[in-house]
């Protein structure tokens, strides 16, 4: 059962801790090896690629216009020292823990960066 709720700050908040205790973060890739980005709902222009903090929250998203991917785990130091890099040489926003309704925080990848200092 999903620990993800209406609350974006408390799901940003447990993707950090979930990470951090797991050492994994997840998203969703399809056949070819391309992960999914999408169009931001806060910023114009912008794309962001989301991530969970475990398997299940990001497998419940596998359906309807996403059902061609499946979850895969990104080791957690790769997430952040060099995935954050290649996202903002990319000018692709990140997405933590987006609930099931696709609420979450869309960050620029050097803040989600930070939040690991």
């Amino acid at each position: 059962m999903t620990k993800l709720t209406s609350d974006i700050q408390a799901n940003q908040d447990l993707f950090v801790t979930e990470s951090q205790d797991t050492r994994f973060v997840w998203g969703l890739c399809n056949e070819e090896g391309d992960w999914l980005a999408v169009d931001s709902s806060e910023f114009e222009n912008s794309e962001v690629m989301p991530f969970w903090s475990n398997k299940e929250d990001a497998q419940t998203h596998c359906v309807d216009e996403w059902a061609e991917f499946r979850v895969a785990e990104l080791p957690l130091d790769i997430f952040v020292e060099d995935w954050m890099i290649t996202l903002a040489e990319d000018g692709v926003l990140v997405g933590l823990n987006w609930n099931d309704q696709l609420e979450g925080r869309e960050l620029e990848p050097s803040d989600v960066a930070k939040l690991y200092i």
